[in-house]
């Protein structure tokens, strides 16, 4: 059996839908040689049945701003003195950048390769998004 111990501080992502996990800590891309990094996958909640949980250790300096979008029923924990001293509950952001793609090939970000992806909220019950340039309209799995 492997321990996984409390941390002082940085940050714990829980409640995240089992197999969702990979997708966050691939998003967030983590310099693991600043801090530990401690995942677990498929562990039982009495919640959602199963969950992933993400636990990064003096790692606090991290953008958070579109997990909602992978995982909107997720929460996100700020440690400090092995004590939560903030919960956020993610929601789906607004507007995205660089997370989702634009698959139009007219749009501006198919020929222009420093142009960022912008994709701003249309539809919150379905996750739909359009893109600023184009109007492409992409909607975002949960499955």
């Amino acid at each position: 059996m492997v321990v996984i111990n409390s941390i002082e501080k940085g940050i714990v992502i829980d409640h995240i839908k089992a197999g969702f996990g990979v997708k966050i800590l691939d998003y967030l891309n983590i310099d693991a040689s600043k801090g530990t990094v401690a995942f677990i996958m498929n562990a039982t909640s009495n919640k959602y049945g199963r969950k992933d949980v993400i636990k990064l250790q003096n790692l606090d300096d991290i953008d958070l701003a579109a997990l909602g979008l992978i995982d909107n029923q997720a929460t996100v924990n700020i440690i400090e003195d092995h004590i939560i001293k903030k919960k956020i509950k993610l929601e789906l952001p607004k507007t995205v950048t660089n997370v989702i793609k634009c698959k139009n090939p007219r749009c501006v970000t198919s020929v222009e390769t420093n142009v960022p992806h912008v994709f701003h909220l249309i539809d919150e019950e379905n996750k739909e998004y359009r893109c600023e340039y184009c109007d492409e309209i992409v909607t975002m799995n949960s499955k």
